[in-house]
């Protein structure tokens, strides 16, 4: 929830200066690819998380 508070906290200019410098930086064909190995890796962190919740069946 910091990250949350953190955006309620700044100013419609400051997140459109955020977006901008990540722009320039990255450029526009790179964000897609960016976003897409950041939720990849996201997905698989939940799935790590939930396989070590899982109980260990005994044989």
């Amino acid at each position: 929830m910091i990250s949350l508070s953190i955006f309620l906290a700044m100013g419609p200019w400051q997140i459109v200066l955020i977006v901008v410098a990540i722009l320039l930086l990255f450029g526009g064909k790179k964000i897609p690819e960016l976003m897409r190995g950041l939720g990849s890796g996201i997905k698989e962190f939940k799935d790590a998380s939930k396989d070590d919740n899982k109980p260990e069946e005994k044989e």
